[in-house]
């Protein structure tokens, strides 16, 4: 197929159900993948769509009631566009109709293609920038025997921008599964909603989540805290494949830009982790609504919750210190004056000792680490917690939440004094806070009392947003998902997860076979805020050549005879 050869014809179709495209002889159906982007040039306007679907169709039943001989070249491709075809379904996903009227010609009655590459393989166009671009929904379609193209590079930088568009933040997440132009996300935009990462185990969620917080943290879209589960995220990872091998972390991309703080202090040093520093909570900063998070981890029934408030009631902020020195006699005496129940209460004090096993547990901190890593993130600073050893569900949910919520509460009353004010000095910081296994919190039993759901329902009204990263949407609540903005996903295969990534999308029909069909490495569907259209992508490769695109320049010795002339040298040998 030569660059600028129409591919097709618009023979049927509809705004919902999709346009077909009957393929012209010379185009094999082999060559049509769904996920492709391509474009259909109407009388007046250009449409950009998406391949959903590909089918073989015939002219007479009784070719294939008879059909040829696999050996009988010649009678097959007679046969070739005439009586056997390709056809495509395509879904129209933006339009756009150039100001000049030049796209009709009365002398011939049909459609010029102002966008088709000459002859010399330059663009008959000049790309537009961000703040001319007019591309629009769709709200009608293209007429009988439009010409269905390939898309374009001019066509994917007028759709996706590009990098250093200087009107936008626009970061390149990765590339078309044909082409070799990068496919741009807006960060503005995608840091003013919560987002997920998606995909089945073993699809490279991790790679595509650091790729993101990377661009992120390289155009200071928003300030991260980084809730790393399995210790990915901050000095380095190892990456997938036959052979060990490390990726760099954001705090070898970014070393003035990221913070480490760890759970495990033994465990950072065993893995060589540089300027880490230690996190210790205290009891004290526990409350109820932390321990009803992990009631199911820690085996809590909803009348053990009902006694920690009368507790809390009663001896405030050491409400577990106190409950963990009670004796049987304390806890009877009590239950009478209080009216609490003592079997609950025994259970809650019994279950409650786990949290005595905690490495970072402490009874009193003289030292408060989450006003300090609040310090650290309205400074601009990037945060990483790192679990070490930490790592399993009652603790990931305990400390995430702790943390979380205290900052929430910080963002709310400082939002607010800038919304009173209006002084731009005043105005917090874009947070977003990546949680992984988020379908744990975000589970709809749970949702509507946890401040991961009130942070994923608020949007951007507090200046927080989330980044979840899951292998079950499932799991997530229905509504939860309805408010997540972008939403990138790598392959996954159940039926409900996928009905799931698609909550709230109109016209999903067709995107379900397309995110069926990834490959199972480095490709993924993006949709939603941050992007104009979906599109299938090719994920960017986190390698060498994108640390050196990515991070900050590294301070490399320079040998003395580069720096100084050797007449300064010699003054130096002198001691001059």
């Amino acid at each position: 197929m030569n660059l600028g050869q129409p591919l097709g014809s618009i023979i049927q179709g509809s705004l919902t159900g999709g346009l077909e495209v009957r393929l012209h002889p010379y185009v094999s159906v082999e060559d049509m993948r769904v996920g492709k982007f391509l474009v259909v040039q109407g009388l007046r306007s250009r449409f950009f769509c998406m391949l959903t679907d590909v089918m073989l169709g015939i002219t007479n039943q009784r070719i294939i009631a008879n059909p040829p001989e696999w050996e009988d070249d010649f009678l097959r491709e007679v046969l070739a566009g005439g009586g056997t075809y390709g056809t495509v379904t395509l879904a129209p996903m933006l339009m756009f109709t150039p100001e000049s009227d030049e796209s009709y010609s009365p002398t011939n009655g049909k459609s010029v293609n102002p966008f088709v590459p000459s002859t010399t393989g330059l663009a008959s166009f000049q790309p537009q920038t961000s703040s001319t671009m007019e591309l629009m929904p769709v709200k009608t379609i293209p007429s009988h025997f439009s010409q269905v193209y390939d898309a374009s590079e001019d066509d994917f930088r007028r759709v996706f921008g590009w990098e250093d568009d200087p009107q936008r933040k626009n970061f390149s997440i990765g590339k078309p599964l044909d082409m070799d132009v990068p496919v741009c996300l807006d960060l503005n935009r995608f840091v003013e909603r919560s987002n997920g990462v998606f995909g089945k185990s073993g699809t490279g969620k991790s790679f595509l989540t650091r790729l993101l917080l990377a661009g992120t943290i390289r155009k200071k879209a928003a300030v991260n805290l980084i809730f790393d589960m399995h210790s990915e995220y901050g000095w380095e990872a190892v990456s997938e494949g036959k052979q060990f091998s490390t990726v760099k972390g954001l705090k070898q991309l970014f070393p003035s830009q990221v913070e480490v703080y760890t759970l495990d202090p033994e465990s950072t040093r065993r893995r060589g982790v540089p300027h880490a520093q230690d996190l210790y909570l205290s009891y004290e900063q526990i409350e109820v609504e932390d321990i009803k998070l992990c009631s199911r981890d820690l085996g809590l029934s909803d009348a053990s919750i009902d006694n920690a408030n009368i507790l809390h009631a009663e001896f405030g902020k050491s409400w577990i210190l106190q409950l963990l020195n009670m004796t049987n006699e304390e806890i009877k005496l009590f239950c009478e004056e209080k009216r609490g129940h003592q079997g609950s209460i025994t259970a809650l004090q019994r279950k409650l000792l786990r949290l005595d096993n905690l490495k970072y547990m402490r009874a009193v901190c003289p030292h408060n680490n989450i006003t300090q890593i609040l310090k650290s993130i309205e400074a601009g600073r990037n945060v990483v917690v790192e679990f070490g050893s930490q790592s399993d569900m009652l603790s990931y949910m305990l400390v995430t939440n702790m943390i979380t919520r205290r900052i929430h509460q910080h963002y709310v009353s400082k939002a607010e004094r800038y919304l009173q004010s209006k002084n731009p000095n005043e105005k917090p910081l874009q947070l977003m806070i990546t949680i992984e296994e988020a379908h744990r919190f975000l589970d709809p039993a749970i949702v509507q009392s946890t401040i991961f759901g009130t942070i994923a329902r608020e949007m951007r009204k507090y200046f927080v947003t989330l980044l979840v990263v899951d292998q079950r949407p499932s799991g997530i609540d229905n509504e939860v998902m309805s408010q997540i903005g972008t939403r990138v996903t790598a392959l996954l295969n159940d039926e409900k997860d996928i009905d799931a990534i698609f909550t709230g999308v109109s016209g999903a029909g067709g995107l379900k076979s397309v995110l069926a069909k990834l490959d199972s490495k480095q490709q993924a569907l993006i949709l939603g805020h941050a992007v104009p259209m979906p599109v299938v992508v090719r994920t960017r490769p986190y390698d060498a050549a994108f640390y050196s695109e990515i991070g900050d320049v590294a301070w490399e010795e320079v040998p003395d005879e580069q720096l100084f002339t050797a007449a300064e040298l010699a003054k130096a040998d002198l001691g001059f």
